[in-house]
């Protein structure tokens, strides 16, 4: 038996649990947590939630891979991330209610870090398709001042980081099928669903 045998003990999950919560308390208080993230349970699945001090940055669904998309923020937003759901609290509350029925908006300060341009453009006007209703990418195109940029708003709203907060799946083609979604096009469905049985 060597020496490194009998440093070989399990660890309780409490401890471990009571060790990341001083972690995240301690980087919180000296500023070193740019990035806080959770899971929630939803009807379309488990969500990833992202957040920097400023707002909201991202929504995952499972189908992104989520190692995937924390490593995207690690690049695009910062490598201090750690796993601390406090930050999140009334973001997973509004997406909670909302898939309860009791909520047709959202209220969170958004951190549009992820996009810019034309993108971030389209993705600012999205909330404002009133719940329960829908806009082609043609409409959307003309309401954000480029009339010929149908495509491109397809591009914005395929590339969305903040998907069911701010509300991509409204927008459908002209014929009104369903277009693409990051989350699925069933999941979309559902969201539609759901907003036309309010």
């Amino acid at each position: 038996m060597t020496m490194d045998d009998n440093l070989t003990f399990p660890v309780e999950p409490e401890a471990t649990d009571k060790l990341h919560s001083r972690l995240v308390l301690n980087a919180e208080r000296l500023g070193l947590l740019d990035v806080a993230y959770r899971y929630i349970d939803t009807p379309v699945g488990t969500l990833l939630l992202a957040a920097t001090e400023a707002g909201l940055v991202r929504v995952a669904f499972g189908r992104e891979d989520f190692d995937a998309v924390l490593d995207g923020l690690a690049t695009h937003i910062s490598p201090r991330i750690l796993k601390a759901p406090q930050r999140l609290d009334a973001a997973a509350q509004e997406i909670e209610e909302y898939f309860a029925g009791r909520r047709q908006h959202f209220d969170l300060p958004l951190d549009h870090a992820l996009s810019r341009g034309f993108r971030l453009t389209v993705q600012q006007f999205l909330p404002q398709i009133t719940y329960g209703h829908t806009q082609s990418y043609k409409e959307v195109a003309h309401e954000v001042g480029n009339p010929k940029a149908i495509r491109a708003v397809g591009t914005a709203c395929a590339t969305n980081p903040l998907p069911i907060v701010v509300p991509c799946h409204r927008v459908l083609r002209s014929d009104g099928s369903l277009g693409g979604y990051i989350g699925g096009l069933e999941a979309k469905q559902q969201i539609l669903d759901l907003e036309s049985a309010a």
